[in-house]
């Protein structure tokens, strides 16, 4: 069966993995339907913003959604992250600056308005890591060495838009300099960020978090910020199209920081995050007089499914990676019957809000994630909270 291309920009974050859960050979589908393509322009499709294929390939085929042919795929995507657009439509925009620099650079315009169209080129740099980071596992997987070490190097390009003296990721002009006047709260539509502000794009490292937390200067340090993201009124003069609906700066009505709500776990603060998934799981779904609404765009079922995501206590913070964290789940128990007979059960039976830890299968698992394994082989997943 053919598919159209997904909307990748926003679905890789969550739609596309509970996709490949729920409905495999669909996946399967909309793979090779990407690849037909691919092979008609020498390009993986991408959509609106960053190169996303690469997530939903890797993340697809690290889930057991394998009956395409891997290398073809593989080889694809690296045109997308090496060959520069000659012409055809597809390809990642600015790839020879991103490559030849480590990050994209800004235009250097005056006064700049919410409207003003740029490079956006900060959100780019940080999609494009995690999408090299996404394309560096196949690489792996596929004993690529040479490009293994090279995109695990662009994937640390993040840190190349991170501002030392503010603490923000922040647009650069092409000589290096860092864009100014510089007002973190302002969002653009495109021009250093893509739909967002400073403070909406600073947490997006998905595939590094542990690197993002050092940029910061440690877990103290770290948390504060996250803190003020949460914390830090939004001004109302500032209206920008598909930013809404807001906690503190951060916005739950677009997708561009749709991860931050998981960030405390990285300074041993999960019952923090909890705090801030638990308001938007009961103030922004089912909103509006008829109790249907969402805060913002669905954005072809991203919004729903970081809902489906939160509310079961799963979430797949880096999509391309088999794995997912655990958070509280809305209910004292969450059942599936997975297609191979066996059952995962995840139990919250103090009904507790606070995550202390987890048993897997009788045993005290260490950290917070749990591997992909759990929707092949089931098993329990038994909460301790308070």
């Amino acid at each position: 069966k053919y598919y159209t291309i997904p909307s990748l920009w926003d679905t890789y974050r969550n739609k596309l993995v509970l996709l490949a859960l729920l409905q495999p050979e669909v996946t399967n589908d909309v793979i090779k339907s990407l690849m037909d393509i691919g092979e008609l322009t020498g390009y993986v499709p991408t959509f609106f913003h960053g190169d996303h294929g690469a997530s939903f390939i890797a993340g697809s085929y690290f889930r057991g959604v394998d009956n395409f042919d891997i290398n073809k795929a593989y080889q694809l995507l690296l045109n997308n992250a090496y060959e520069e657009n000659k012409g055809h439509n597809g390809g990642r925009p600015y790839l020879k600056s991103y490559i030849e620099k480590g990050y994209i650079p800004e235009l250097r315009i005056n006064d700049p308005v919410v409207e003003t169209v740029g490079s956006a080129g900060v959100s780019k740099t940080l999609e494009y890591a995690y999408d090299d980071y996404a394309l560096s596992l196949l690489a792996k997987e596929l004993n690529d060495s040479i490009h293994f070490n090279d995109l695990s190097k662009r994937a640390k390009n993040y840190k190349n838009v991170f501002d030392m003296a503010t603490h923000f990721m922040r647009g650069r002009l092409a000589n290096g300099d860092w864009v100014s006047p510089f007002n973190p709260q302002y969002p653009y539509y495109e021009y250093m960020y893509r739909e967002a502000n400073a403070w909406q794009v600073s947490f997006y490292v998905p595939h590094d978090m542990p690197g993002l937390v050092g940029l910061y200067g440690g877990k103290d340090a770290f948390e504060q910020k996250l803190d003020s993201l949460f914390t830090l009124p939004w001004n109302p003069n500032h209206i920008a199209r598909n930013v809404s609906s807001f906690i503190g700066q951060y916005c739950h009505g677009n997708q561009p920081d749709h991860e931050a709500p998981f960030s405390y776990y990285f300074v041993d603060k999960p019952e923090k995050s909890q705090v801030i998934i638990d308001t938007i799981l009961n103030d922004f779904y089912g909103v509006g007089k008829d109790g249907l609404a969402l805060s913002g765009m669905d954005d072809a079922g991203e919004m729903s499914s970081w809902y489906v995501c939160a509310a079961m206590g799963l979430y797949p913070l880096s999509p391309a990676d088999s794995e997912y964290l655990v958070s509280v789940p809305l209910f004292e128990e969450v059942k599936w019957n997975l297609k191979n007979g066996n059952t995962l059960i995840i139990e919250n039976p103090t009904g507790g809000r606070k995550l202390k830890g987890f048993m897997l299968n009788g045993t005290k698992h260490s950290g917070y994630f749990v591997s992909n394994d759990i929707f092949n082989k089931g098993g329990k997943i038994l909460l301790e909270t308070e």
